[in-house]
């Protein structure tokens, strides 16, 4: 007898199906209070692009736990959530009836956090951490080896905890000289796995896989778009967000967010201080489009962070923002952009000082 999956394959209503849902995740972007030009609209339709891309590889290709993968699903082009341009994310699908060993290398990236997760970008649009480990409290081996085991009960060593629904690792790491620093090398492998190889596809995998993706896209979007929104309240002020939401939505427990939106005339520049830098692994500032997307760091200097910037003989930093090169240190530049999305980090900080904040025209800033 044929299945609902396999007749849905054979009739096409599979591929539909899928089609209808990405419609649907079209009309994200043109919400009330998304910008209305061309520009900013053009954008959207590649964010969402860029998010299906991201989405058919988690849902189709690397969604079996039996055999789990770190890839990188955030990148130069694949971007959401206010990507941070000085990290590496990687993640792996994982289910809490099995156990997994990550092993490789440190390297010597400045900080390197594993974290459980239960994603439900795809269904709710949050992402609960439910255990984590970072570099410091790793035993290595001598020549930096790494070997962390994944479980829900609790294991001599190196041990990163799974909850009763967690579904996937996530993996950061963030430098503070990409040019200079060694990115960490790690595998995932589930235990017990010996020289079992995966399933050949079925319709049922094929119809879960596009359902996933479609979802993954219209969750996503609609999350960040939302986020998006509710900065506009606080236009080009920069106050510390809710960190309780940040965490829920796939924050690292060792990060203090800031974020809100910006916007600025041609003549205008927008000047972001911090009068007190503390005792952190680092900090950073991005510039974002209003989708959340890291602007084009690839081409343009859109952020700043404890090794690159310039500070003040007091030890304070000034962040300027602006169009053009006004020949100030710390210039981020907005690339091509007038308006937007923004997020400060304090890593690893003793305390989180806040930011001062003011727009000002070009011809004034000294």
């Amino acid at each position: 007898m044929t299945s609902e999956a396999e007749q849905k394959v054979l009739d096409g209503r599979v591929w539909d199906e899928f089609c209808d849902a990405l419609k649907e995740a079209g009309k994200i972007v043109r919400s009330e209070k998304a910008p209305g030009d061309a520009f900013n609209q053009a954008e959207g339709y590649r964010y969402l692009s860029r998010l299906l891309r991201g989405g058919l590889e988690g849902f189709l290709e690397f969604r079996d736990p039996l055999f789990p993968q770190l890839r990188c699903g955030a990148h130069e082009t694949i971007k959401l959530g206010a990507d941070n341009p000085d990290n590496r994310y990687e993640s792996a699908t994982i289910n809490p009836a099995h156990e997994y060993r990550i092993y490789g290398t440190r390297g010597s990236v400045d900080y390197l956090g594993i974290s459980t997760v239960i994603n439900k970008y795809a269904s709710g649009g949050t992402m609960e951490v439910t255990g984590h480990i970072d570099h410091k409290e790793m035993a290595l081996g001598p020549n930096g080896e790494i070997e962390i085991i994944v479980s829900r009960t609790e294991q001599p060593g190196n041990w990163l905890a799974m909850g009763e629904e967690s579904n996937s690792i996530t993996v950061r790491q963030t430098f503070q000289d990409r040019i200079n620093e060694q990115a960490a090398e790690l595998k995932i492998e589930r235990l017990g796995a010996s020289d079992d190889r995966p399933e050949p596809l079925t319709p049922e995998k094929l119809q879960r896989g596009l359902q996933g993706a479609a979802m993954f896209v219209l969750g996503s979007a609609t999350l960040f778009e939302n986020w998006s929104e509710s900065f506009l309240p606080t236009l080009n002020q920069l106050p510390p967000a809710d960190q309780d939401y940040c965490q829920s939505i796939g924050g690292d427990p060792n990060i203090f967010y800031f974020h809100s939106a910006w916007q600025l005339a041609d003549d205008e520049v927008f000047v972001i201080e911090a009068p007190e830098i503390p005792e952190c692994q680092t900090w950073n500032f991005q510039l974002d489009n209003w989708w959340m997307e890291s602007l084009d760091y690839r081409h343009h200097q859109i952020h700043v962070n404890k090794h690159t910037a310039h500070y003040e003989p007091d030890g304070s930093v000034r962040v300027v923002v602006s169009h053009t090169d006004p020949g100030v240190p710390n210039w981020i530049e907005t690339a091509g952009h007038n308006m937007g999305t923004m997020c400060w980090r304090w890593i690893g900080a003793d305390r989180h000082p806040l930011l001062n904040t003011r727009v000002m025209k070009l011809a004034d800033l000294t």
